[in-house]
């Protein structure tokens, strides 16, 4: 398994960026996929996930109504739309994915997911 992110830079504030991850080895329909960030100093959070199997998603409070999640099965990508970009935003963000056929392991907590990418990093502006 393979995941690769992109789309990371520097927005300022008010704005939008969408991340992509690229994956190789991931199932959409039988894995949960998530997007997690971490800033200097702090630990890795979880932002939003995607159960693959009953499409139901979980959101953090702090994203919740302003980043979204999406895959596109034909290019194997995961998308994290995200708008109305705050500073506390600026993190490094990691794409996620773990096997879940009965989508019981999507979820926003650390060390649920077994395969990670490099992560892209955002940085907002004022």
């Amino acid at each position: 398994v393979q995941l690769v992110e992109s789309g990371g830079g520097l927005v300022q504030a008010g704005g939008s960026l969408r991340l992509s991850c690229a994956t190789s080895g991931v199932t959409f329909h039988d894995h949960a996929v998530a997007w997690f960030r971490q800033a200097p100093g702090k630990e890795r959070e979880g932002v939003i996930c995607l159960s693959g199997s009953d499409g139901v998603k979980f959101y953090a409070d702090s994203v919740r109504h302003r980043f979204t999640i999406s895959v596109d099965n034909a290019k194997n990508t995961v998308y994290l739309q995200m708008n109305s970009l705050k500073l506390e935003d600026k993190a490094v963000y990691y794409c996620e994915a773990t096997p879940d056929p009965w989508g019981v392991r999507a979820g926003l907590g650390a060390g649920e997911y077994d395969y990670w990418g490099q992560g892209t990093q955002v940085t907002v502006s004022s």
